[in-house]
């Protein structure tokens, strides 16, 4: 690499740093998930610089890269709620929220199209469940109601509803993950 390729590199790493690790940390809540994209995004400009030293526009390049790398991890990392969910009553051992099977997002207009386009899938979804399902994940995730509460509701024993919701967050998740790939591929 020669010295000008060098000190190019150098200088967007300087003045990009502080700024990509901000707009990274915005998408990706873990710091160390957050640290690994930024230095990955900085890697591949030092090893492939050969190839995009025709692009003019370095920092959108970078930002392009982290997309891609955040995009990536999301790929890779399953969230625990769709997974985790158990046969336990305590609020705090419970299934995880509805919140948690979704990806933290900015107020960008493509992060609020992206919110919106998930909302119409979470909505399209809960419609199309058998109404034993959608109705219990409502209750519980929407209205904040416990499963012990909507046991007491309903007449329906807690591990019935427990199964219920399981089978929900699981269509939940596939129609999501749908949604994920589609946004992949363009």
């Amino acid at each position: 690499m020669k010295q000008e390729e060098s000190e190019k590199i150098h200088t967007v790493y300087k003045t990009e740093r502080r700024r990509l690790l901000g707009y990274i940390s915005k998408k990706i809540a873990d710091t160390i998930d957050a640290e690994d994209i930024l230095q990955d995004v900085f890697y591949q400009l030092t090893i492939g610089f050969q190839d995009i030293k025709t692009i003019e526009n370095l920092t959108a390049w970078i930002y392009k890269v982290a997309d891609n790398r955040i995009i990536d991890l999301f790929r890779k990392k399953k969230p625990e709620s769709f997974s985790s969910i158990g046969n336990n009553t305590d609020e705090e051992d419970g299934p995880m929220s509805l919140e948690e099977m979704i990806p933290d997002l900015g107020t960008s207009p493509e992060d609020e199209e992206l919110k919106r386009m998930i909302w119409l899938t979470i909505d399209k979804t809960l419609k199309d469940l058998p109404d034993e399902q959608s109705s219990v994940f409502i209750a519980n995730e929407f209205e904040d109601l416990s499963f012990d509460e909507i046991s007491q509701k309903t007449g329906i024993g807690i591990n019935t509803l427990l199964s219920r919701k399981r089978y929900a967050v699981l269509a939940l998740r596939k129609e999501l993950q749908v949604l994920y790939e589609e946004l992949m591929d363009n």
